[in-house]
């Protein structure tokens, strides 16, 4: 195809750019379309309450308070080596509410709360809103 007299670029810019896209993209990177993303029920939390569970090296017990919608949860969260109980209660997270319910060491986890990490694990940081909002407030 010819555009001014000269051959288009087009379809060869393309071709390139295809192949550069899957050299590029990470190998353990799976990638989700729009709509499973819109199924996720991302929301800002309070930790209300964290208790020790008997038996568990690594493990809280958490009751948050996720809003007038959904009200208080329970939800179990391996941070005993990275946050001291009164380090947590009181503060606002970020919890994937409709994670299907879990029993942890007999206790019926209901969501997750979202952390980074290191790869090593070595050392966790808890996601939270970086302004005050209010409890149940999506996140989308």
């Amino acid at each position: 195809m010819k555009i001014n007299g000269t051959s288009s670029l087009i379809p060869k810019y393309l071709k390139m750019k295809e192949q550069k896209t899957e050299e590029t993209e990470p190998e353990n990177v799976t990638t989700v379309n729009f709509d499973d993303w819109s199924k996720l029920d991302i929301r800002v939390a309070k930790i209300l309450k964290v208790e020790d569970i008997p038996g568990a090296d690594k493990l809280y017990k958490l009751q948050l308070d996720v809003g007038p919608e959904l009200g208080e949860r329970t939800i179990c969260a391996g941070l005993k080596p990275y946050y001291e109980k009164e380090k947590l209660e009181g503060r606002k997270i970020i919890y994937f509410s409709n994670l299907k319910p879990r029993m942890l060491k007999g206790i019926e986890s209901q969501g997750m709360l979202l952390a980074a990490s290191t790869e090593d694990h070595s050392k966790v940081s808890l996601l939270q809103p970086d302004e005050d909002i209010e409890v149940g407030s999506r996140i989308g």
